[in-house]
């Protein structure tokens, strides 16, 4: 079974390409793609958050993981699965971020710290809701909290 997806939005952000650290302070606009209108937002100004799904529009077909690699293709940590890390080489290219909601403009939301690049193609939105985040501590392995380090630092500029 297959299923065809279309864009509900686009994102416009400075970056023209993914970088793996430095998202913190990142601001984008999310503006919804015709038929959609500012009623499908309406409401949504009432979150604090939401999780954006989206596409990795730039990843190329061959460079899909379908195993296990190294994560950022570095020896130090352990080779895993694809779906044991958040890289972009997924075999559907999809992303899925929460980030701040700072303003509904209209048809369009301002956001920050949302890690997608300028021209990114919105598969969803959904309000973050307390009630839908994990119920018991996470639990992750040290690898992935060394690989996070520097992710949501700021950039050098802001």
């Amino acid at each position: 079974m297959s299923f065809l997806l279309h864009p509900i939005a686009h994102v416009q952000a400075s970056r023209p390409q993914a970088q793996d650290d430095h998202w913190g302070g990142e601001r984008a606009r999310i503006t919804l793609v015709p038929p959609l209108t500012a009623e499908a937002l309406r409401g949504l100004e009432a979150f604090s958050h939401i999780e954006v799904i989206f596409l990795f529009h730039q990843v190329e077909e061959a460079a899909v993981v379908r195993g296990a690699r190294h994560p950022r293709g570095q020896a130090r940590w352990p080779e895993v699965g694809i779906f044991a890390q958040r890289a972009r080489h997924r075999p559907n290219r999809l992303g899925s971020t929460i980030c701040r909601l700072i303003a509904v403009q209209g048809a369009a939301l301002e956001v920050a710290e949302l890690d997608a690049i300028d021209g990114t193609p919105v598969l969803d939105i959904k309000p973050v809701m307390a009630e839908f985040l994990p119920r018991s501590p996470l639990r992750q392995p040290t690898w992935s909290h060394e690989l996070m380090a520097d992710y949501w630092a700021g950039t050098e500029e802001g």
